[in-house]
């Protein structure tokens, strides 16, 4: 890879390990916010593990409209208390991991003041994360961008030529809709991520990959090593 790389990827609620080491590997990540709200899906919800194992934490978001609403749009609902039962699962799944106390002192109050939308929700623990792993690279909001469109394919190539890309680098599943020759034709080189899941000493046993990047945080500190 060379030049500018970018990367592009919905929000995502307590994003897992993988979503952040694709945005390390980047010079520039957009978060797409722009795109519709996919029901049961990693945007408003992650796995923690717990003593029965591994458990879904799910922010509870209004279904009105939900389908054709951007994810700009999905607002948080009020009706259940989500943040009592996530912050009570968190303190009760790690009180005794090595980093409790330093890696609750800044996702505490995440759960302690009120959200109106899952996107500034996604951003603002996007930021955190990042800024507690010390990952440096820029952020952009697809919804201040002007001048894109498209969906899936064109929209990620309108992206990556407003912003001056010369990498793309793409999740592996975008090698299910991407179209190579128009980023050939774009002069925008394609590349995949490539992310071997690394094991390390959860609390319990046997390990479960694929947690959210607290889990890890919890166990081995907030400051991980990215490349």
């Amino acid at each position: 890879m060379s030049g500018l790389v970018l990367s592009i990827h919905q929000p995502a609620y307590l994003p897992w390990i993988g979503y952040l080491d694709r945005i390390a590997r980047s010079d520039l990540f957009v978060f797409l916010d722009t795109v519709q709200f996919q029901k049961n899906s990693f945007q408003n919800r992650n796995r923690v593990r717990t003593a029965q194992g591994d458990t879904w934490l799910t922010v509870p978001v209004k279904s009105r409209d939900h389908i054709q609403g951007s994810l700009l749009d999905i607002e948080i609902s009020a009706a259940v208390r989500w943040q009592v039962k996530h912050l009570r699962t968190l303190e009760q799944a790690y009180s005794k991991a090595p980093h409790f106390g330093r890696v609750m002192e800044w996702l505490r109050p995440f759960y302690e003041q009120s959200w109106s939308r899952l996107s500034e929700l996604c951003w603002a623990m996007l930021e955190e994360h990042l800024n507690a792993a010390g990952i440096k690279t820029k952020l952009l909001r697809a919804s201040e961008l002007d001048g894109i469109d498209g969906r899936k394919s064109e929209l990620i190539l309108s992206i990556a030529r407003r912003v001056e890309a010369d990498t793309y680098l793409s999740g592996p599943l975008g090698l299910d809709y991407l179209d190579r020759d128009s980023f050939v034709q774009a002069g925008i080189e394609l590349d995949v991520h490539k992310f071997e899941h690394p094991n390390y000493r959860q609390l319990r046993e046997p390990f479960i990959a694929h947690m959210a990047a607290v889990d890890r945080m919890m166990c081995e500190g907030k400051s991980i090593e990215w490349r």
